[in-house]
């Protein structure tokens, strides 16, 4: 129990300053003896933050990119994931092999020649290097699919071809209302790593109008001195989007968690 309260104190601290900073004032957050409590709450400090960051417009940004970016996780992931489990064709241990070692592999290791691939094509300060990879099957959320599809039996899609139902039929008409959980799983994890990423927006992009809202609120350290008031106001809602889809899709999120088990290709 002792532990229990101890971890949860630890996680929910830094988001108890985070609120009470957010709605002090200048001259009460830098005080000797830090005060949880604001002798004042400064509301307004939401509408100055935002104002500052162009907040609304790098929102929108964000939000647009996160939301093509998580559908093409979900499709790509689906399709290769159902390929890899359940269809037989020459190499598919082999294919499989590869995307569990791709794993292993550090992102940053190729950012330099896909940096080049990009700018060579003319993507360079575009939103097209933050979506279109995603398009590509990502080998995590590919690995969770196939892991899931492992726990449903094969008997379904063996009735389903008696029926007449082809692979697409089977995948999206069976397969996919029955991996429900994994998919939100995905989902979730998707739109949060596409929602957080920072490295590749500030790589590809350098028009302030197309800048995500994690570019725009770094801009508020680049300068000489940082209103930390206005700074944790405008990342509290930026924290509201993940905050909703997950409390939307917690349910569905253990259950492909605690579903997903250990084996391989069958």
């Amino acid at each position: 129990m002792a532990v229990l309260l101890i971890g949860t104190v630890a996680m929910l601290y830094p988001l108890l300053w985070v609120i009470t900073i957010a709605l002090k004032g200048n001259n009460d957050i830098f005080t000797t003896t830090p005060q949880w409590f604001p002798k004042e709450f400064h509301f307004d400090n939401f509408i100055k933050g935002t104002d500052q960051i162009h907040f609304w417009r790098t929102f929108r940004n964000s939000l647009f990119i996160s939301i093509v970016s998580t559908i093409g996780q979900v499709l790509s992931s689906v399709v290769v994931g159902y390929g890899l489990s359940r269809l037989r064709f020459p190499g598919r241990r082999l294919w499989f092999s590869c995307f569990i070692g791709s794993l292993m592999l550090p992102g940053f290791v190729g950012m330099v020649p896909v940096f080049h691939l990009f700018s060579t094509i003319g993507w360079y300060n575009t939103w097209l290097p933050l979506i279109v990879p995603s398009y590509l099957g990502n080998p995590t959320f590919t690995f969770l699919f196939i892991q899931f599809l492992s726990t449903i039996p094969k008997s379904f899609d063996e009735a389903a071809k008696m029926d007449g139902a082809g692979d697409r039929q089977i995948l999206w008409r069976i397969l996919v209302p029955m991996s429900l959980p994994v998919v939100i799983t995905i989902v979730i994890f998707a739109f949060n790593g596409s929602w957080n990423q920072y490295l590749e927006p500030l790589i590809y992009l350098v028009d302030q109008n197309k800048w995500t809202l994690s570019v725009a609120l770094a801009s508020f350290a680049s300068n000489w001195t940082t209103q930390w008031n206005y700074f944790m106001a405008a990342d509290l809602i930026y924290m509201l989007p993940m905050l909703l889809i997950f409390f939307l899709g917690q349910k569905y999120f253990m259950q492909g968690l605690g579903s997903v088990n250990s084996a391989g290709l069958k």
